[in-house]
Protein backbone atom coordinates (compact mmCIF):
# COMPACT_ATOMS: atom_id res chain seq x y z
CA UNK A 1 0.00 0.00 0.00
CA UNK A 2 1.46 3.10 -0.91
CA UNK A 3 1.28 6.16 0.51
CA UNK A 4 -2.30 8.60 -0.04
CA UNK A 5 -0.30 11.61 -0.62
CA UNK A 6 2.00 10.92 -3.80
CA UNK A 7 4.61 12.48 -2.24
CA UNK A 8 8.18 10.80 -2.92
CA UNK A 9 10.58 10.58 -0.65
CA UNK A 10 14.28 9.71 -0.81
CA UNK A 11 17.47 9.66 1.30
CA UNK A 12 20.68 9.30 0.09
CA UNK A 13 23.72 8.44 2.66
CA UNK A 14 27.47 8.37 2.16
CA UNK A 15 28.85 6.42 4.47
CA UNK A 16 31.32 7.70 6.78
CA UNK A 17 31.77 10.87 5.18
CA UNK A 18 31.81 12.81 8.19
CA UNK A 19 35.58 13.65 9.43
CA UNK A 20 37.59 16.42 11.44
CA UNK A 21 39.23 19.12 10.46
CA UNK A 22 42.40 18.64 8.67
CA UNK A 23 45.30 20.91 8.60
CA UNK A 24 46.61 20.09 5.42
CA UNK A 25 43.18 21.33 3.88
CA UNK A 26 43.19 24.63 5.78
CA UNK A 27 41.42 23.35 8.91
CA UNK A 28 38.68 22.01 6.55
CA UNK A 29 37.10 18.73 6.74
CA UNK A 30 37.37 16.45 3.71
CA UNK A 31 34.02 17.12 2.90
CA UNK A 32 33.61 21.07 3.44
CA UNK A 33 37.05 20.94 1.39
CA UNK A 34 35.45 18.54 -1.98
CA UNK A 35 33.37 20.27 -4.66
CA UNK A 36 30.17 19.09 -3.78
CA UNK A 37 28.15 21.86 -5.45
CA UNK A 38 24.63 19.52 -5.54
CA UNK A 39 24.80 18.58 -1.62
CA UNK A 40 25.38 21.86 -0.65
CA UNK A 41 22.73 23.58 -2.89
CA UNK A 42 19.77 21.15 -1.25
CA UNK A 43 21.41 22.21 2.44
CA UNK A 44 21.20 25.78 1.31
CA UNK A 45 17.60 25.75 -0.49
CA UNK A 46 16.50 23.19 2.53
CA UNK A 47 16.91 22.59 6.05
CA UNK A 48 20.48 21.82 7.56
CA UNK A 49 20.19 19.48 10.78
CA UNK A 50 22.70 17.79 13.16
CA UNK A 51 21.21 14.26 13.93
CA UNK A 52 22.31 11.60 16.84
CA UNK A 53 22.68 8.52 14.87
CA UNK A 54 24.44 6.73 17.74
CA UNK A 55 22.76 6.47 20.91
CA UNK A 56 24.41 6.83 24.18
CA UNK A 57 25.53 3.23 25.15
CA UNK A 58 25.72 2.02 21.75
CA UNK A 59 29.19 0.95 18.96
CA UNK A 60 28.94 3.78 16.75
CA UNK A 61 28.73 1.56 13.79
CA UNK A 62 26.92 1.48 10.16
CA UNK A 63 24.33 -1.15 11.95
CA UNK A 64 23.44 1.26 14.74
CA UNK A 65 23.75 4.24 12.48
CA UNK A 66 21.78 3.34 9.37
CA UNK A 67 18.59 1.57 11.61
CA UNK A 68 18.57 5.12 13.17
CA UNK A 69 18.39 6.59 9.82
CA UNK A 70 15.08 4.22 8.61
CA UNK A 71 13.44 6.14 11.95
CA UNK A 72 13.78 2.91 14.16
CA UNK A 73 15.49 3.23 18.22
CA UNK A 74 18.37 0.97 18.18
CA UNK A 75 17.64 0.35 22.07
CA UNK A 76 14.47 -1.16 20.71
CA UNK A 77 15.32 -3.39 17.97
CA UNK A 78 19.73 -3.68 17.46
CA UNK A 79 20.44 -7.49 18.69
CA UNK A 80 23.78 -7.02 16.68
CA UNK A 81 25.96 -6.81 13.40
CA UNK A 82 25.94 -9.87 11.94
CA UNK A 83 21.53 -11.06 12.18
CA UNK A 84 21.40 -7.95 9.71
CA UNK A 85 23.77 -9.63 7.72
CA UNK A 86 22.56 -13.12 8.04
CA UNK A 87 18.74 -11.62 6.40
CA UNK A 88 20.70 -10.03 3.51
CA UNK A 89 22.28 -13.65 2.41
CA UNK A 90 18.54 -15.43 3.08
CA UNK A 91 20.43 -17.31 6.26
CA UNK A 92 17.44 -17.58 8.57
CA UNK A 93 18.49 -17.88 12.22
CA UNK A 94 16.95 -19.93 14.89
CA UNK A 95 16.31 -19.44 18.35
CA UNK A 96 19.63 -21.06 19.60
CA UNK A 97 22.02 -19.92 16.42
CA UNK A 98 24.16 -16.71 16.76
CA UNK A 99 25.18 -15.28 13.61
CA UNK A 100 29.26 -13.75 13.19
CA UNK A 101 30.83 -11.21 10.73
CA UNK A 102 33.25 -13.18 9.30
CA UNK A 103 36.13 -10.95 7.22
CA UNK A 104 38.48 -12.37 4.98
CA UNK A 105 41.77 -10.41 6.78
CA UNK A 106 45.39 -10.47 6.63
CA UNK A 107 47.25 -10.76 9.25
CA UNK A 108 50.98 -10.78 10.40
CA UNK A 109 52.17 -13.62 12.75
CA UNK A 110 55.21 -13.01 14.23
CA UNK A 111 56.39 -15.45 16.85
CA UNK A 112 53.41 -15.50 19.38
CA UNK A 113 52.52 -11.84 18.75
CA UNK A 114 49.24 -11.15 15.58
CA UNK A 115 48.47 -7.94 13.93
CA UNK A 116 46.21 -6.72 11.85
CA UNK A 117 47.55 -5.81 8.27
CA UNK A 118 44.55 -5.27 6.10
CA UNK A 119 40.78 -6.02 7.62
CA UNK A 120 40.07 -6.54 3.71
CA UNK A 121 42.47 -8.58 2.46
CA UNK A 122 43.12 -5.78 -0.33
CA UNK A 123 39.94 -5.84 -1.02
CA UNK A 124 39.66 -9.05 -2.28
CA UNK A 125 36.78 -9.65 -4.81
CA UNK A 126 34.32 -11.54 -4.47
CA UNK A 127 34.34 -13.87 -6.93
CA UNK A 128 37.91 -14.87 -5.67
CA UNK A 129 36.39 -14.41 -1.61
CA UNK A 130 33.34 -17.03 -2.60
CA UNK A 131 36.39 -19.33 -3.83
CA UNK A 132 37.89 -19.30 -0.61
CA UNK A 133 34.43 -19.82 1.92
CA UNK A 134 33.13 -22.19 -0.17
CA UNK A 135 36.50 -24.09 0.67
CA UNK A 136 36.96 -22.99 4.41
CA UNK A 137 33.35 -23.97 4.60
CA UNK A 138 34.39 -27.44 3.57
CA UNK A 139 37.13 -28.07 5.36
CA UNK A 140 36.22 -26.18 8.98
CA UNK A 141 32.77 -26.17 8.92
CA UNK A 142 30.89 -28.59 11.42
CA UNK A 143 27.34 -29.39 12.82
CA UNK A 144 28.41 -26.04 14.96
CA UNK A 145 29.91 -23.87 12.53
CA UNK A 146 28.62 -22.61 8.92
CA UNK A 147 30.10 -20.07 6.67
CA UNK A 148 28.48 -18.39 3.79
CA UNK A 149 30.01 -16.19 1.66
CA UNK A 150 28.52 -12.47 1.27
CA UNK A 151 30.30 -9.57 -0.70
CA UNK A 152 34.13 -8.83 -1.18
CA UNK A 153 35.66 -9.86 2.41
CA UNK A 154 32.51 -9.32 4.14
CA UNK A 155 31.11 -12.61 4.80
CA UNK A 156 29.38 -15.06 7.83
CA UNK A 157 29.41 -17.52 10.37
CA UNK A 158 26.63 -18.97 12.09
CA UNK A 159 27.13 -20.30 15.45
CA UNK A 160 24.87 -22.86 16.59
CA UNK A 161 24.29 -23.13 20.61
CA UNK A 162 25.64 -20.57 23.03
CA UNK A 163 29.39 -19.77 22.94
CA UNK A 164 30.07 -18.15 26.34
CA UNK A 165 32.00 -15.58 26.92
CA UNK A 166 34.03 -14.34 24.23
CA UNK A 167 34.97 -10.64 22.95
CA UNK A 168 35.17 -9.31 19.77
CA UNK A 169 36.50 -6.35 18.00
CA UNK A 170 35.93 -4.57 14.65
CA UNK A 171 38.75 -5.68 12.27
CA UNK A 172 39.17 -1.90 11.19
CA UNK A 173 39.30 -0.69 14.61
CA UNK A 174 42.84 -2.09 14.64
CA UNK A 175 44.44 -1.40 11.39
CA UNK A 176 48.53 -1.79 11.77
CA UNK A 177 47.78 -3.13 15.00
CA UNK A 178 48.53 -6.16 17.33
CA UNK A 179 45.78 -8.12 17.94
CA UNK A 180 47.06 -10.57 19.62
CA UNK A 181 44.72 -10.78 22.80
CA UNK A 182 41.67 -10.90 20.56
CA UNK A 183 43.09 -13.59 18.53
CA UNK A 184 43.48 -15.62 21.80
CA UNK A 185 40.10 -15.44 22.49
CA UNK A 186 38.78 -16.95 19.73
CA UNK A 187 41.51 -19.78 20.58
CA UNK A 188 40.24 -20.08 23.82
CA UNK A 189 37.64 -21.89 22.77
CA UNK A 190 38.34 -25.69 21.42
CA UNK A 191 36.54 -26.39 18.45
CA UNK A 192 36.69 -22.01 17.28
CA UNK A 193 40.49 -23.03 18.18
CA UNK A 194 40.32 -26.34 15.38
CA UNK A 195 38.73 -24.40 12.69
CA UNK A 196 41.10 -21.34 12.77
CA UNK A 197 43.86 -23.29 12.28
CA UNK A 198 42.55 -25.48 9.42
CA UNK A 199 41.14 -21.75 7.72
CA UNK A 200 44.50 -21.03 8.45
CA UNK A 201 46.47 -24.06 6.97
CA UNK A 202 43.86 -24.00 3.93
CA UNK A 203 44.54 -20.31 3.18
CA UNK A 204 48.24 -20.20 3.04
CA UNK A 205 48.55 -22.21 -0.07
CA UNK A 206 45.61 -21.84 -2.15
CA UNK A 207 45.91 -20.61 -5.39
CA UNK A 208 44.15 -17.24 -5.01
CA UNK A 209 46.08 -16.42 -2.01
CA UNK A 210 48.76 -17.59 -4.03
CA UNK A 211 47.84 -15.50 -6.97
CA UNK A 212 47.14 -12.49 -5.32
CA UNK A 213 50.87 -12.25 -3.94
CA UNK A 214 52.55 -12.96 -7.24
CA UNK A 215 50.84 -9.59 -7.80
CA UNK A 216 51.95 -8.07 -4.74
CA UNK A 217 48.24 -7.76 -3.26
CA UNK A 218 47.65 -8.97 0.15
CA UNK A 219 46.32 -12.26 0.56
CA UNK A 220 43.31 -13.79 2.83
CA UNK A 221 45.25 -15.30 4.90
CA UNK A 222 43.38 -15.56 8.21
CA UNK A 223 39.19 -15.07 9.35
CA UNK A 224 37.95 -12.36 11.31
CA UNK A 225 34.73 -12.99 13.51
CA UNK A 226 32.82 -10.23 14.98
CA UNK A 227 29.67 -7.56 15.39
CA UNK A 228 27.69 -11.36 16.64
CA UNK A 229 24.10 -11.32 17.59
CA UNK A 230 21.02 -13.76 17.41
CA UNK A 231 17.80 -12.19 15.19
CA UNK A 232 16.39 -9.52 15.73
CA UNK A 233 12.62 -8.68 16.23
CA UNK A 234 11.76 -5.28 14.03
CA UNK A 235 8.64 -4.18 12.65
CA UNK A 236 8.42 -3.06 9.10
CA UNK A 237 8.48 0.62 8.06
CA UNK A 238 5.35 0.25 6.44
CA UNK A 239 3.80 -0.84 9.46
CA UNK A 240 5.23 1.88 11.55
CA UNK A 241 5.06 4.77 8.79
CA UNK A 242 2.42 3.79 6.37
CA UNK A 243 5.24 4.11 3.60
CA UNK A 244 6.65 1.38 0.89
CA UNK A 245 10.04 1.54 0.07
CA UNK A 246 13.12 0.06 -1.60
CA UNK A 247 16.49 0.32 -0.73
CA UNK A 248 19.41 0.05 -2.64
CA UNK A 249 22.94 -0.77 -1.24
CA UNK A 250 26.28 -2.93 -2.15
CA UNK A 251 26.78 -4.19 1.74
CA UNK A 252 25.04 -6.84 3.15
CA UNK A 253 24.29 -5.43 6.52
CA UNK A 254 21.98 -2.56 5.16
CA UNK A 255 20.31 -5.22 2.62
CA UNK A 256 19.87 -7.05 6.09
CA UNK A 257 18.34 -3.78 7.33
CA UNK A 258 15.99 -3.70 4.45
CA UNK A 259 15.14 -7.07 4.64
CA UNK A 260 14.00 -6.42 8.28
CA UNK A 261 12.46 -3.18 7.33
CA UNK A 262 9.65 -4.37 4.88
CA UNK A 263 12.07 -3.04 2.08
CA UNK A 264 12.35 -4.20 -1.83
CA UNK A 265 16.03 -5.11 -2.26
CA UNK A 266 17.38 -3.88 -5.51
CA UNK A 267 20.32 -5.63 -6.64
CA UNK A 268 22.43 -3.43 -9.07
CA UNK A 269 24.84 -4.98 -11.10
CA UNK A 270 28.63 -3.68 -10.58
CA UNK A 271 27.78 -2.43 -7.44
CA UNK A 272 31.05 -2.86 -5.12
CA UNK A 273 31.19 -1.15 -2.03
CA UNK A 274 33.76 0.67 -3.23
CA UNK A 275 35.40 3.42 -5.20
CA UNK A 276 34.79 1.28 -8.60
CA UNK A 277 31.01 0.62 -7.66
CA UNK A 278 28.26 1.55 -10.73
CA UNK A 279 27.26 4.86 -9.36
CA UNK A 280 25.13 5.01 -12.45
CA UNK A 281 23.25 1.78 -11.87
CA UNK A 282 22.75 2.65 -8.48
CA UNK A 283 21.12 6.48 -9.43
CA UNK A 284 19.17 4.72 -12.42
CA UNK A 285 17.59 1.81 -10.31
CA UNK A 286 16.77 4.87 -7.39
CA UNK A 287 14.17 5.96 -10.25
CA UNK A 288 12.52 3.20 -11.40
CA UNK A 289 12.14 1.87 -7.84
CA UNK A 290 10.01 5.66 -7.49
CA UNK A 291 8.06 4.55 -10.18
CA UNK A 292 6.02 2.02 -7.86
CA UNK A 293 7.50 2.99 -4.23
CA UNK A 294 6.49 5.79 -1.76
CA UNK A 295 10.76 5.96 -0.54
CA UNK A 296 14.06 4.88 -1.89
CA UNK A 297 17.23 4.79 0.71
CA UNK A 298 20.50 4.69 -1.80
CA UNK A 299 23.62 3.52 0.14
CA UNK A 300 27.18 4.21 -1.20
CA UNK A 301 29.61 2.77 1.07
CA UNK A 302 33.21 3.82 -0.46
CA UNK A 303 33.54 7.29 1.88
CA UNK A 304 33.56 4.49 5.04
CA UNK A 305 36.28 2.38 3.62
CA UNK A 306 38.68 5.57 2.40
CA UNK A 307 38.78 6.60 5.78
CA UNK A 308 38.70 3.48 7.15
CA UNK A 309 42.23 3.20 4.82
CA UNK A 310 43.61 6.69 6.18
CA UNK A 311 43.50 7.76 2.50
CA UNK A 312 42.65 11.70 2.47
CA UNK A 313 43.18 11.31 -1.52
CA UNK A 314 40.50 8.27 -2.03
CA UNK A 315 37.86 10.19 0.73
CA UNK A 316 38.08 13.01 -1.50
CA UNK A 317 37.48 11.02 -4.45
CA UNK A 318 34.57 9.60 -3.03
CA UNK A 319 32.82 12.40 -1.48
CA UNK A 320 33.10 14.09 -4.92
CA UNK A 321 31.79 10.91 -6.70
CA UNK A 322 29.01 10.76 -4.57
CA UNK A 323 27.73 14.51 -4.77
CA UNK A 324 28.49 14.34 -9.16
CA UNK A 325 27.63 10.48 -9.82
CA UNK A 326 24.66 9.78 -7.16
CA UNK A 327 22.98 12.95 -5.89
CA UNK A 328 23.59 15.24 -8.81
CA UNK A 329 21.43 12.55 -11.11
CA UNK A 330 18.81 11.78 -8.78
CA UNK A 331 18.12 15.60 -7.86
CA UNK A 332 18.18 16.50 -11.64
CA UNK A 333 15.92 13.38 -12.32
CA UNK A 334 13.54 13.99 -9.85
CA UNK A 335 13.20 18.01 -10.95
CA UNK A 336 12.47 16.51 -14.52
CA UNK A 337 9.93 14.20 -12.78
CA UNK A 338 7.29 16.17 -12.19
CA UNK A 339 7.19 14.37 -8.38
CA UNK A 340 6.48 16.49 -5.05
CA UNK A 341 9.44 15.03 -3.42
CA UNK A 342 11.25 15.18 -0.47
CA UNK A 343 15.27 14.46 -0.54
CA UNK A 344 17.79 13.65 2.23
CA UNK A 345 21.23 14.34 2.02
CA UNK A 346 22.64 12.26 4.81
CA UNK A 347 25.84 10.34 6.70
CA UNK A 348 25.54 7.18 9.15
CA UNK A 349 28.29 8.37 11.13
CA UNK A 350 31.85 9.98 11.05
CA UNK A 351 34.53 8.07 10.07
CA UNK A 352 38.37 10.72 10.51
CA UNK A 353 40.97 9.54 8.67
CA UNK A 354 42.74 10.09 12.02
CA UNK A 355 41.34 7.44 14.03
CA UNK A 356 40.40 5.01 10.83
CA UNK A 357 37.81 4.09 12.73
CA UNK A 358 33.73 5.25 13.09
CA UNK A 359 32.91 8.21 15.89
CA UNK A 360 29.76 9.00 17.76
CA UNK A 361 29.79 12.50 16.51
CA UNK A 362 26.06 14.24 15.25
CA UNK A 363 25.77 13.80 11.86
CA UNK A 364 25.12 16.54 9.23
CA UNK A 365 21.62 15.56 7.25
CA UNK A 366 20.06 18.21 4.75
CA UNK A 367 15.89 18.03 3.80
CA UNK A 368 15.06 19.24 0.46
CA UNK A 369 11.28 19.98 -0.42
CA UNK A 370 10.38 20.37 -4.00
CA UNK A 371 7.35 22.28 -3.30
CA UNK A 372 8.80 25.20 -1.17
CA UNK A 373 10.45 28.10 -2.68
CA UNK A 374 11.48 30.38 -0.11
CA UNK A 375 15.06 30.69 0.95
CA UNK A 376 16.09 27.86 3.22
CA UNK A 377 19.06 27.48 5.83
CA UNK A 378 21.75 28.64 2.99
CA UNK A 379 24.59 26.75 4.68
CA UNK A 380 26.91 24.48 3.07
CA UNK A 381 26.35 20.51 3.23
CA UNK A 382 29.64 20.22 5.77
CA UNK A 383 30.17 19.25 9.65
CA UNK A 384 30.85 23.06 10.97
CA UNK A 385 27.74 24.30 8.94
CA UNK A 386 25.54 22.01 10.45
CA UNK A 387 27.29 22.65 14.55
CA UNK A 388 26.86 26.36 13.31
CA UNK A 389 23.51 26.19 12.70
CA UNK A 390 21.65 23.01 12.37
CA UNK A 391 18.86 22.07 14.86
CA UNK A 392 20.08 19.24 16.54
CA UNK A 393 17.88 15.75 15.90
CA UNK A 394 17.99 13.69 18.99
CA UNK A 395 17.53 10.13 17.19
CA UNK A 396 16.48 8.76 13.85
CA UNK A 397 13.17 8.26 14.53
CA UNK A 398 12.82 12.14 14.77
CA UNK A 399 14.88 12.45 11.08
CA UNK A 400 12.55 9.68 9.63
CA UNK A 401 9.48 11.44 10.22
CA UNK A 402 10.76 14.94 9.05
CA UNK A 403 11.66 13.18 5.84
CA UNK A 404 8.05 11.95 5.67
CA UNK A 405 6.35 15.35 7.46
CA UNK A 406 4.88 13.04 10.53
CA UNK A 407 5.39 15.34 13.56
CA UNK A 408 4.74 14.90 16.32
Amino acid sequence: MQNSNGMKYIILVGDGMGDLPIAELGGKTPLAFAHTPFMDRIAQAGKLYRLCTVPQGFPPGSDVANLSLLGYLPHECYSGRAPLEAASLGVALVADEIAFRCNLVTLRFEEDRVYMEDYSSGHISTQEAKILIEGIEAVAGSSRLHFYSGVSYRHLLVHSGEIGSLVTVPPHDYTGREVTEFWRQYNRISYLQEALAKTVAYLATHPVNLGRQAQQRNPANAIWLWGEGKAPVMSTISEQFGVEGALISAVDLLKGIGVYAGMEIIEVPGATGYLDTNYAGKAAAAMQALETKDLVFVHVEAPDEAGHQGSLKDKLQAIEDFDGKIVKPIFEALIASGYDFRLAVAMDHFTPLATRTHSADPVPVAIYDSRIEQPGSGLSYDEQSAARGGELLEDGRQFFKRVLEQYG
